[in-house]
């Protein structure tokens, strides 16, 4: 028997909006992956940024979550998949770029793990590059290693070349 499966690993989100009620859509994907997680979620406050890579009105709310489970990562991905569906996220298929959204929940790290596949890149491929990733974060898991830089969350922000507006107003 593979014990390693039912090993309980730490997963590292990050949640953002930017249509819709913001707040709101992410205080329901927090409660919906609660109803994954093994544990209570650990989540940091919100943050409000600028949209990084185009251009869009509305500035989104992010925040980073822990949660602890026994799914594998594509196992945890589709599950996030399918919150984002529940919470009306629309993917469009043949899309490129970046657009507004009801959630988005991306898979930051997942333990130590380092994946490139088709469907699956951890760490996330571009974290380290993001003011509004890190900082969210840093918040909840400032030691937390990055597998690939060998440096922790707090020296990734002090190196980010992101000059982009992320700020906590006591949301």
């Amino acid at each position: 028997m593979n014990w390693d499966y039912y090993k309980m690993h730490k997963a590292y989100l990050l949640l953002g909006s930017n249509r819709g009620n913001k707040a709101l859509l992410l205080e329901k994907a927090v409660e919906r992956l609660n109803s994954i997680s093994l544990k209570p979620v650990i989540s940091s406050s919100l943050f409000e940024s600028e949209p990084w890579g185009f251009n869009a009105k509305e500035w989104f709310l992010n925040k980073a979550v822990l949660i602890e489970t026994d799914y594998s990562p594509e196992v945890l991905l589709s599950q996030i998949l399918n919150i984002e569906k529940e919470l009306g996220r629309v993917r469009g298929v043949l899309k490129e770029g970046y657009e507004s959204r009801e959630i988005d929940i991306d898979i930051l790290l997942y333990d130590n793990l380092v994946i490139d596949s088709e469907i699956l890149s951890i760490p996330h491929p571009r974290m380290h590059l993001r003011k509004f990733v890190l900082e969210p974060l840093m918040e909840i898991a400032p030691n937390i290693v990055h597998p690939l830089f060998d440096k922790t969350i707090k020296e990734l922000y002090k190196i980010c070349p992101d000059k982009s507006i992320v700020k906590t107003n006591g949301l």
